[in-house]
């Protein structure tokens, strides 16, 4: 009897597995299909290389496609450096102790902060702190900082994921803890570092509600050229499109989310490749 039952949760659980994993997969295929129905009237190169426009049929996302560009760039040439050196610090180089403990519990709550709250603090720091204003310096910073301890996070899962038999060899060896850091443990946690690391770019890309309140542009005619510049980013454009009562406004924000789903999707293939790629090396 007791068997049966065992079977009988099993079958409910695989099942209602399943229903759930359709009913989502149905879910993003229908937002996808009506997204693409309603995105692809306007998708063209006019609309890749046109700065934004009162009229419709005249108007592109050119700077908010730089924008988002110079972004991502200030994004991962601070975070990315920034992350990995403290997630190797604190796992390799801390001692362990209650203070150590703290830091890593405050990083946890830090990565589950609303986005928001990174859009107040970049623009008290860096828009009126340090007189920034609204450019997009304090924007690639604010997203930064957003991004920031899941960087941390998912660097120092990879660095525990190392055997221990790795390090010890090394220093079997006679090499010393930084040559054992940077020649046996980050080469083997790099894949699952990367991949942390892209996704979590992948995440800003998309966000709005930080560079809302740093006060990028809903309307930029421009392509910003310094650091200093004013700028606007592909969820702000579709946000100011999709926010206007013309239907075919609201074509061209399914337009732009048609291209911000793109760059999405080579974002996560350029992570999954890196992954796999040094997944091979590190079997060779």
């Amino acid at each position: 009897m007791a068997y049966w039952k065992r079977k009988l949760k099993e079958r409910l659980l695989k099942i209602g597995s399943m229903i759930a994993t359709i009913i989502s997969l149905l879910s993003l295929l229908i937002l996808l299909i009506q997204i693409l129905c309603s995105g692809t009237s306007y998708l063209s190169w006019q609309f890749l290389t046109s700065y934004p426009s009162r009229i419709a049929e005249q108007a592109g996302i050119k700077s908010a496609l730089a924008g988002s560009f110079y972004l991502l760039l200030i994004t991962f040439i601070v975070a990315v450096p920034l992350g990995i050196a403290t997630a190797i610090f604190l796992e390799e180089y801390a001692p362990k102790h209650r203070i150590t403990n703290i830091i890593n519990i405050n990083i946890l709550n830090l990565a589950g902060m609303p986005s928001i709250v990174y859009g107040l603090l970049g623009l008290a720091i860096f828009a009126i702190f340090f007189g920034f204003d609204s450019s997009i310096l304090t924007g690639g910073l604010t997203l930064a900082l957003l991004i920031l301890p899941i960087i941390v996070i998912t660097s120092q899962e990879a660095i525990r994921a190392v055997p221990d038999s790795i390090k010890q060899a090394g220093y079997a060896l006679g090499a010393r803890r930084w040559q054992v850091v940077l020649g046996q443990i980050l080469p083997a946690a790099l894949p699952s570092i990367m991949t942390g690391v892209i996704l979590s770019i992948s995440r800003s890309i998309g966000e709005t509600a930080p560079l809302i309140i740093i006060g990028a542009l809903t309307y930029a005619g421009f392509v910003p050229m310094k650091l200093t510049d004013s700028f606007t980013a592909l969820p702000i454009q579709i946000y100011n499109w999709a926010g206007r009562p013309q239907p075919s406004f609201h074509n061209l924000a399914a337009s732009g989310i048609v291209v911000l789903l793109a760059c999405l999707f080579v974002l996560n293939f350029v992570a999954v490749y890196i992954r796999r790629r040094f997944q091979k090396y590190m079997v060779k």
